[in-house]
């Protein structure tokens, strides 16, 4: 039996034993008290994630594990080619000296290389710390000093101009830089291609690296994820290996994501891994359940997914809210071209589809006669078109969905289940299945996993709270901010208003932060009002509700239009929806500038109109929309007002937007 590690208790002047690990820690190089349950969900014996990774080679090691497009065809790596891949570049980090809880920094858009390097940063006893590709270079200076990066690991050219832009005085915690894509268009020390970088692990022998992973322990911190940092400094998210080997388990097996020895499951990874739903669910559920993760295109999210998607055919899907809303457009835009027998049929279809699944819904399973011609004429063809004909699972993450897109895909038989959770949850916290779903909310609370609604008012509606192994170790070296969210009993308190029903389904009703107060004292959830807009007016891309401290509501308003291919910037163009929209109006516009500019007053009377549908709906004067205006460009991740998974950034917007926001007020 190993001895107890003493320190020197300097006041006492004599050797003490260190006291017993806490809930939480802001160091990473701490262990803490895993929340292990008596028995049942949440009992299971905690695993490293090394061990997490070997015991899935031992049962898949011949299976397919990562696909990556080279040129027309799939490259792939089988789990026992991929672990291989991962201990070679661990010995390498190993070589460039890497040391224990120190950060390899990864910068660059999903790939096999990107993942390798998260995995092998953990196995050379580092920690994974991906940054989001749109970080400027002094967010990415931040992330290097708050996170005592050692190694970089770069996309591209473009990405390492950006780290060389930032003086070195400011990264002196970094001992190398890796450019895994080619061209590799610079010569400077310490500057390695991926090639070569592999090749350095040689000179590391095997039992070097052993002995670091056998050091390893389930409490201990494996991965920073970063906050977007929509108020202050972003902060680091600390998830031990715990949070993530029994999260993995824990949703793989809620989600009945069966085992590859059955049919495999396969995902497209194209959500930035540097955020945490998109890494539980591309790599970290992938290994624990044997899947099969194909990388999308660098330019997925500018349009490109659709084409991946219909050649691979995925059997498992996430995308965030927007992703959904491009889908919903995609599909809106397709019938608007089709024959009037055809559009006759799929509303047809739409209204037989969500009958039907409204009533499975609520566990009745009759299916009426005419529901495969719906099928086979509508449904079938939908999936295939947006390349979902195999997909057995559909979810939404990181934001609301809202009612509206959930029932216009539900009405085409594809019931999208939302996963609620943050990145202080390791992810999911509770998650809509096949078995337990409902229309706007998250689901069930995972097994294992417990849910506290703290000051619950008359309505049943309080704060989220959350217990459980998924729940998060700390934020590196902000105590403050630590204990601002954990309480003394250990519970974290998400800052999301909830309630439950009484089958135990969770539904989030608002954010605390966001909640809007009038001068009036009425607190004001914008979420609810913003998604009523969308839905009444289909020419509104974006609608942000503004007016904290006022005496009355405005809104900011964005049309939908088209976006630049290469750069994802939203052009002047509208969409082929929103010109449609224009047309059944009798208006000639085709620009945003054609409605803004000439305030085209057939367009603002219907807008309007959707304004005071809106407003009939309020329950109180004080939540009425009594001013808006229409921006002159769309909402996006380049221009800052959307984070990387397209959230908005309201803080940021309404900084931005302030001389147009105060001009609704003067």
């Amino acid at each position: 039996m190993a001895q107890e590690k003493k320190v020197e208790d300097p006041d006492r002047g004599m050797d003490v034993t260190p006291a017993p690990p806490r809930l939480w820690s802001t160091h990473c190089d701490e262990e803490v008290l895993l929340r292990l349950s008596r028995h049942g969900p949440g009992h299971e014996t905690p695993m490293t994630i090394p061990e997490l990774f070997q015991e899935s080679v031992e049962r898949f090691g011949a299976y397919p594990a990562l696909a990556s497009k080279n040129g027309k065809k799939w490259d792939t790596l089988t789990f026992s080619q991929y672990y291989e891949a991962c201990r070679k570049a661990a010995r390498s980090f190993i070589k460039l000296g890497l040391q224990r809880f120190h950060g390899v920094g990864i910068l660059g858009s999903n790939s096999p290389e990107w993942v390798i390097g998260a995995i092998s940063a953990i196995l050379a006893g580092g920690l994974c710390v991906g940054i989001y590709t749109t970080n400027s270079a002094d967010a990415c200076q931040y992330v290097i000093k708050h996170a005592r990066l050692n190694i970089l690991l770069v996309e591209n050219d473009q990405q390492l101009q950006k780290i060389l832009s930032i003086p070195p005085d400011k990264m002196e915690t970094v001992k190398a830089i890796v450019q895994y894509k080619l061209p590799l268009e610079e010569s400077i020390r310490n500057l390695y291609s991926w090639h070569d970088f592999m090749e350095l692990g040689n000179a590391i022998p095997n039992v070097q690296l052993d002995r670091i992973i056998l050091s390893q322990k389930a409490n201990q911190c494996a991965i920073l994820i970063y906050t977007s940092g929509t108020t202050g400094n972003p902060k680091g998210v600390m998830l031990s290996h715990d949070n993530i080997t029994w999260t993995a388990g824990a949703l793989g097996q809620e989600l009945y994501l069966g085992h590859a020895s059955g049919l495999q499951n396969t995902v497209v990874s194209y959500l930035p891994l540097s955020h945490i739903s998109a890494q539980m669910m591309d790599i970290w559920i992938s290994i624990k359940v044997g899947g099969l993760t194909f990388f999308a295109q660098p330019d997925a999210l500018r349009g490109t997914l659709l084409y991946t998607l219909q050649e691979v055919k995925p059997t498992v899907f996430l995308g965030v809210p927007r992703v959904w809303e491009k889908m919903q457009e995609n599909i809106k835009e397709n019938v608007s071209k089709s024959s009037s027998l055809r559009k006759k049929a799929f509303t047809w279809a739409k209204m037989l589809g969500l009958k039907v699944n409204t009533k499975r819904m609520l566990g009745k399973q009759d299916i009426p006669m005419n529901y495969r011609m719906a099928k086979a004429l509508v449904f079938t063809k939908v999936r295939t078109f947006l390349g979902l004909d195999n997909c057995q699972f559909f979810f939404s993450g990181a934001a609301p969905l809202s009612q509206d897109v959930s029932e216009f895909f539900l009405s085409l038989d594809i019931p999208i289940g939302e996963i609620y959770g943050m990145s202080e949850t390791s992810g999911p916290h509770s998650v809509s299945t096949k078995n337990s779903y409902r229309v706007l909310s998250c689901g069930k609370v995972l097994n294992g996993c417990r849910n506290m609604l703290y000051q619950q008012n008359k309505d049943g509606v309080g704060e989220v709270c959350m217990w459980g192994r998924h729940v998060f170790m700390g934020y590196l070296d902000m105590e403050d901010a630590t204990l601002e969210v954990l309480d003394g009993d250990g519970w974290l308190h998400s800052g999301d208003m909830g309630r439950m029903d009484n089958q135990d389904f969770l539904y989030i009703t608002g954010r605390i932060k966001e909640i809007l107060i009038t001068a009036g004292g009425e607190n004001v959830p914008p979420i609810p009002i913003e998604t009523l807009v969308k839905e009444k007016i289909p020419i509104i891309s974006n609608a942000v509700l503004v007016g904290d401290k006022a005496k009355f509501l405005s809104m900011l308003l964005t049309l939908k239009c088209e976006t630049d291919q290469m750069s994802g910037e939203p052009l002047d163009k509208l969409s082929a929806e929103a010109i449609n929209f224009c047309r059944t109006l009798g208006s000639t516009a085709v620009t945003v500038s054609d409605i803004v500019k000439l305030r085209d007053p057939l367009i603002y009377t219907a807008i309007q109109c959707g304004i005071d549908i809106v407003n009939q709906e309020a329950i109180s004067d004080a939540q009425r929309i009594r001013k808006w205006l229409i921006l002159e460009k769309d909402f996006s991740i380049q221009g800052g007002e959307l984070g990387p998974t397209s959230k908005l950034r309201r803080r940021i917007i309404t900084q931005k937007y302030r001389l147009q926001i105060d001009s609704m007020y003067l």
